[in-house]
Order: C-alpha cells, then structure tokens, then sequence
C-alpha cells in the first residue's frame, strides 16, 4: 500500500491555508499597535518619562570613552 493512497496525506477540500493573517486578525493587530504607541507616547511625554529617558541618557553618555 502506498503511502500517498492514505487518507491522511490527502488535504480535505475545505482545509485553508493558514499562512496568512486574515483581515479581521489585521484589525485587532493594528488596534493593539495604535494602543501600544498611544501609551508609549504618554508615558514619554510624561515628567516621570522625561527624568526616566534623561536618566538613560545621561547614564549612556558617561560610558562613552570620549
């Protein structure tokens, strides 16, 4: 018996390839993203952001050899 005669190996006809995101899949990415960015952008701009980022900076450019 051949191995490609198993039902198994056959694909069904309703199977889909999942490669891919669907458009509502897109949707609630780009929504988690937006989300995302929005938070990041107030937590930056915010004053504990600003002496966080300067505090980093500061850090970074005392590693500097120059």
């Amino acid at each position: 018996m051949s191995h490609l005669n198993h039902p198994a190996s056959v694909p069904a006809r309703w199977a889909r390839d999942e490669g891919g995101m669907t458009t509502a899949e897109y949707a609630v990415g780009t929504v988690s993203a937006c989300g995302f960015a929005g938070l990041l952008f107030k937590l930056l701009t915010s004053d504990v952001g600003q002496s966080l980022l300067g505090g980093i900076f500061d850090k970074i450019i005392d590693l500097l050899p120059f």
